[in-house]
């Protein structure tokens, strides 16, 4: 079975769609958004004779049932499930690497991509003819489920394999902002050439990765399955959350802003009751709360500063719509704590895309400073991205 090529699939599926009208301009501004798994009839028939994995995790739900389950109820043929960091459940903590297993529920094989085993091998691919993936993104360089779409890709390109990409709207994809990746940190935490706020759908950097043959995907058989009544201007509440510790659409939201934070001293509330939505140490000065970082089975394993009182900076009244990135709480955290706040370096310089930003800090670079070095590359970069964009 071979699926036709992008393009081609792209409108035709937007075709199919025409009895249910797709496109904003057709429908009530009140239309409910439709995920790209939901239309069926644009892919079920591209795969019904074939042998079929997905690279999917507990976000691959439409309507309360899991991708999974809707393909085999539709007696497609799925022969393996290759799942992301967090797991095919996504009950997994971060970092935590995890072996290949059976499903119980299913029974179906699950392949680890994450840890040393992150890119699907000749014999993981050998008795499959289509990959389907169908993960939920937060649209940040440094979340790893892009690169995991980027070393899947590489793959299907390599043994020849068709990879549909079921499209999903991204919460942050009303802007774009960061510093570029400098490839020569290219890591699981940012493996494209990108800014941190990259401003796509998975499946729009699925088009830009192999429009770019970046990895050798030139010559990928691609298609992406659209989301309809979905734009880059319109919000988005992820109706799961797409890993432990971003529960809500605030943490969601400020989750570009702190990830950075990861490399260094400072918490972002893992081992709390507000992950991702405030951020302090011990011995804050001019903090909001205080609390104990603890081991939390399934959401934060040796979190910073467990079992340490420390303070907090509360972010929860500032989740409004971002339009960039928030360097005030990095400089805030850095006036305070000063070099010291780099326990971790090398991987702070992998967050952040480079060593740029640590040598600004230690220069006393102010925000609007640090965000004029970033323009010429986002410039660059919104250009590029302009021939990729599939939602009005």
């Amino acid at each position: 079975m071979r699926i036709v090529p992008f393009l081609i699939v792209f409108f035709w599926i937007s075709a199919c769609r025409t009895q249910q009208p797709v496109h904003s301009a057709q429908v009530p501004k009140s239309a409910p958004i439709s995920v790209g798994a939901a239309f069926t009839a644009g892919y079920i028939p591209l795969i019904q004779n074939s042998k079929v994995a997905i690279v999917a995790n507990h976000t691959a739900m439409v309507e309360g049932q899991h991708l999974v389950d809707t393909l085999m109820s539709l007696n497609i043929n799925v022969v393996k499930v290759f799942a992301p960091e967090h797991g095919f459940r996504g009950d997994l903590p971060p970092g935590e690497k995890f072996e290949s297993y059976t499903d119980q529920k299913t029974g179906i094989p699950v392949v680890s991509l994450y840890g040393k085993h992150a890119m699907p091998t000749a014999e993981d691919l050998r008795d499959v003819e289509t990959v389907i993936f169908d993960i939920q993104d937060v649209g940040a360089r440094f979340y790893t489920y892009l690169t995991t779409l980027y070393y899947v890709m590489q793959s299907c390109a390599k043994y020849n394999k068709e990879l549909i990409v079921l499209d999903r709207p991204n919460p942050n994809g009303h802007y774009v902002d960061g510093p570029m990746l400098d490839l020569d940190l290219s890591s699981m935490v940012g493996a494209l050439p990108i800014p941190i706020v990259h401003g796509c759908t998975l499946g729009e950097m699925a088009k830009m990765i192999k429009g770019e043959n970046w990895g050798e995907t030139k010559n990928l058989e691609l298609g992406v399955v659209i989301c309809a009544n979905w734009t880059h201007a319109t919000p988005y509440s992820l109706p799961v959350p797409p890993s432990p510790n971003l529960s809500s659409d605030c943490a969601i939201a400020l989750y570009p802003s702190l990830c950075w934070f990861e490399g260094t001293s400072v918490s972002v509330g893992r081992g709390t009751a507000n992950p991702f939505t405030c951020y302090g140490y011990p011995k804050k000065e001019n903090f909001n709360f205080t609390a104990t970082p603890v081991d939390i089975s399934g959401k934060s394993i040796n979190p910073p500063h467990e079992n340490v009182l420390c303070g907090f900076v509360d972010l929860r009244n500032e989740c409004q719509k971002f339009h960039q990135i928030n360097l005030s709480y990095l400089l805030d955290a850095y006036s305070e704590l000063g070099n010291d706040m780099f326990n971790s370096p090398s991987f702070f310089d992998k967050l952040a895309g480079s060593q740029q930003l640590r040598q600004q800090l230690k220069n006393g670079w102010s925000a609007d400073q640090i965000r004029a070095s970033w323009q010429k590359g986002l410039q660059d970069y919104l250009s590029l991205r302009e021939k990729y964009l599939l939602y009005p």
